[in-house]
């Protein structure tokens, strides 16, 4: 379930990130772009979290 939701905000939030930009830079607006974008964001975010450790390091006093 975790992977559907992001992959949802995902192309949400790069989908309306690449409206604005394109609207701001007046060139026209490429849906596909995004969609792709989205996705390897998408992707980039699970790599992420496979990465990093989920127990926190504990520290020894010396």
């Amino acid at each position: 379930m975790k992977f559907i939701i992001t992959f949802i905000w995902s192309f949400l939030l790069v989908t309306t990130l690449n409206y604005v930009v394109s609207s701001v830079s007046a060139v026209p607006f490429d849906f596909q772009l995004g969609a792709i974008l989205s996705l390897a964001f998408a992707v980039l975010i699970f790599v992420i979290s496979a990465i990093l450790p989920d127990e926190p390091v504990v520290h020894e006093n010396h």
